[in-house]
């Protein structure tokens, strides 16, 4: 069955970094795009990054351009995202998506990002 599994959260300060990583599994990981949503307390889940099957094409909020990279290992089964420049406003669960696939989304568990001094 398919499996995404992110992991790399964490508390961070304000102006650091973290990079998350989702492992996926169950299909054919190199055929899919892949994407990394968000959704802070009180707030709808929302795109944050999503990258093409092979890797050449990305695409990022505009909240977050300049500050993510959104990379992939297809040889790993893995999406990585590479977050700098964290701010407070930053802070959400962090979830890895694939799909639509057979007629639906696929998601994560979410990983816990909290940006504070």
């Amino acid at each position: 069955q398919v499996q995404l599994v992110e992991s790399g959260g964490g508390l961070v300060q304000p102006g650091g970094s973290l990079r998350l990583s989702c492992a996926a599994s169950g299909f054919t990981f190199s055929s899919y795009a892949m994407s990394w949503h968000r959704q802070a307390p009180g707030k709808e889940r929302a795109l944050v990054a999503a990258i093409t099957s092979a890797g050449g094409g990305t695409k990022y909020a505009d909240s977050v351009k300049g500050r993510f990279t959104i990379s992939r290992d297809n040889a790993k089964n893995t999406v990585y995202l590479q977050m700098n420049s964290l701010k407070a406003e930053d802070t959400a669960v962090y979830y890895c998506k694939v799909g639509p696939m057979m007629g639906r989304d696929y998601w994560g568990q979410g990983t816990q990002v909290t940006v504070s001094s």
